[in-house]
C-alpha cells in the first residue's frame, strides 16, 4: 500500500526534476513529479523513499508487475550468453520460439508469420507497408480518438490530439479518419439498443462514393479497444460488420493491439472477445513486461516480401525476447485468469458510479482495461477534462498512480498481478477523492 513520508515531491525529487528540465526533450508528457528509483510488483519507489501503487502499469507495459523475479531471471539468464547478433541477419532459437508461441496465439484460423521490432509504432509501420505491398493499395482508414505511434506513418493514422500532429506535415497521404464505435457518445446520436453501426456504414454509404475509391484502399486500422481514446469498449456488432465491408472491398484489417493486447483484457488478445479475425496484428507494451520489443504478426499468405524489403537492427534482441517468453508463460499460468477475475470484481464495484456521482458518465472496461468518463452535464454528456486532471492529481497526492485518456477519462491499467486487496485500496482512494468533488 502507498507509504507517503515527504510533501510530494520530495527534495531529491525536485532537484532531479530541475536537472532534467535543463536537458531533456520539452516533448515528453509528464503527468506528475514522480521520480522513480525502484519498483517492485505493483508498488513504485521514489527518490524520497515514498511508495506508490501503481495504477499505470508502466502505461500498460509491465504486465508481470514491475520486475517479475522469473522474467527478471530469464534476462540475467539469456544477458550472460548472448546480448545481440541481429536477427534480421542471423538466427536465434529463441526468437523463432516466440514467434511459434505469438502465431498460435494470433485470433483466427490458419498460420501465421512474425516480423519483431521495437517499439508499437515500429510494428504499425511494418503493418502498413506490409499491407500497401500485398495489395498494391496506398491508401487507408483509420478512427478519430485512436493512437497508433508518433513516427511519421503511424502519425498519420493516430487520431488522437492536435498536438500530436501539429507542425509535422505533410503527413503520409491517404488516410481518412471516421467515427469509432463510442456507444457512451454515439456520434450519430445511437444507443445500444437501436444501433444500425453507422460508424462503418460511413465507409459504403458515403465514403466510398465521394472521396476514398474502395479500391484503392489497403487497409483499415483498428484498435479493439481503444487506448489513448478513453478506453472505449465497442460492440460485437462494429467488428462484424467492419468485416463485412472489409472482406466485400478486398481491403485488409489491422488490429492494433499494443496496448489491449498480451492479457490487459483477460484475454491474450482484445480481439478474442469480438471473434474480429484481423488479417495482421499489432503488439508492443505488455510484451515483454518492461523491454523494448513489439511483433507485427500477419496471416502467412500475407507476408511473401522478399530479403531486404524491412528488417530491424534490434527488433527481435535476444534478451528481450527472453523476458517476452518468460511473460508469456506467466500469462498462460496465472495472468490471463488473474486480469479476468481482478477486473470483473472491480468493474463490479464500479457500476453504480454514474447513479451515485454526477461528474461520472460512464464506466467501462474488459479484464485490467477500465476506462472512468467524467461529465459536468450528465444529460448532455459534456466532457469534462478539468475534474479527471485534479483527480490524477489528487491521486498522485494520496499515493495512487493513475493517468488520463481520451477527452475527460481516466484509465486504470495496474500490472496483472494486482491482487484485490490492492485494487480495492485504490478505488478506496478514486472512490473517496470523486465524492469529494461531487
Amino acid at each position: 500500500m502507498p507509504r507517503l513520508q515527504t510533501p510530494l515531491p520530495g527534495p531529491n525529487a525536485a532537484a532531479i526534476i530541475a536537472r532534467d528540465h535543463a536537458v531533456l526533450s520539452p516533448s515528453y508528457t509528464r503527468d506528475y513529479p514522480l521520480v522513480v528509483s525502484s519498483a517492485s510488483g505493483v508498488n513504485l519507489t521514489d527518490v524520497d523513499g515514498n511508495v506508490f501503487l501503481d495504477m499505470n502499469a508502466g502505461i500498460a507495459v509491465v504486465a508481470t508487475g514491475h520486475c517479475h523475479p522469473r522474467v527478471v531471471a530469464a534476462i540475467r539468464e539469456q544477458a550472460e550468453k548472448l546480448l545481440h547478433m541481429s536477427g534480421t541477419d542471423f538466427y536465434y532459437e529463441n526468437m523463432v520460439e516466440l514467434a511459434e508461441k505469438l502465431a498460435a496465439a494470433a485470433p483466427g484460423e490458419g498460420g501465421r508469420r512474425v516480423f519483431f521490432g521495437n517499439s508499437g509504432a515500429e510494428a504499425v509501420e511494418a503493418a502498413m507497408k506490409l499491407a500497401k505491398f500485398q495489395t498494391g493499395r496506398d491508401k487507408f482508414i483509420a478512427f478519430l480518438g485512436s493512437f497508433h505511434g508518433r513516427t511519421q506513418g503511424a502519425l498519420s493514422l493516430t487520431g488522437s490530439k492536435t498536438v500530436q500532429r501539429q507542425g509535422f506535415g505533410p503527413l503520409v497521404p491517404g488516410v481518412t479518419h471516421i467515427p469509432y464505435a463510442n456507444c457512451y457518445r454515439c456520434a450519430y446520436g445511437k444507443t445500444v439498443e437501436n444501433c444500425r453501426v453507422e460508424c462503418v456504414g460511413v465507409l459504403e454509404e458515403r465514403l466510398f462514393s465521394t472521396i476514398v475509391p474502395a479500391e484503392e484502399v489497403a487497409a483499415i486500422v483498428v484498435e479493439p479497444v481503444q487506448g489513448e481514446g478513453g478506453y472505449v469498449v465497442p460492440p460485437r456488432k462494429f467488428f462484424d460488420e467492419l468485416t463485412r465491408v472489409a472482406r466485400r472491398h478486398g481491403i485488409l484489417l489491422i488490429a492494433d493491439e499494443v496496448q489491449s493486447g498480451m492479457g490487459r483484457t483477460g484475454r491474450v488478445f482484445a480481439s478474442e472477445h469480438f471473434g474480429f479475425d484481423p488479417d495482421i496484428l499489432t503488439m508492443a507494451k505488455g510484451i515483454a513486461s518492461g523491454l523494448p520489443l513489439a511483433a507485427m504478426v500477419a496471416r502467412a499468405e500475407l507476408m511473401t516480401w522478399p530479403p531486404g524489403a524491412h528488417a530491424s537492427t534490434f527488433g527481435g534482441n535476444p534478451v528481450a525476447i527472453a523476458a517476452s517468453l518468460a511473460t508469456f508463460t506467466l500469462l498462460e499460468t496465472e495472468l490471463l485468469e488473474n486480469a479476468e477475475r481482478v477486473g470483473g470484481r472491480m468493474l463490479e464495484r464500479m457500476r453504480s458510479w454514474p447513479e451515485r456521482f454526477k461528474v461520472v458518465g460512464d464506466v467501462r472496461g474488459l479484464g485490467l482495461m477500465i476506462g472512468i468518463e467524467f461529465v459536468r452535464d450528465r444529460e448532455r454528456r459534456t466532457p469534462d477534462a478539468a475534474i479527471r486532471n485534479e483527480l490524477v492529481q489528487r491521486l498522485f497526492q494520496r499515493g495512487v498512480l493513475v493517468l488520463g485518456a481520451g477527452v475527460s477519462s481516466l484509465r486504470l491499467c495496474p500490472p496483472l498481478v494486482i491482487g484485490w486487496e490492492e485494487a480495492s485500496h485504490a478505488l478506496d482512494v478514486l472512490e473517496a477523492e470523486i465524492g469529494a468533488l461531487h
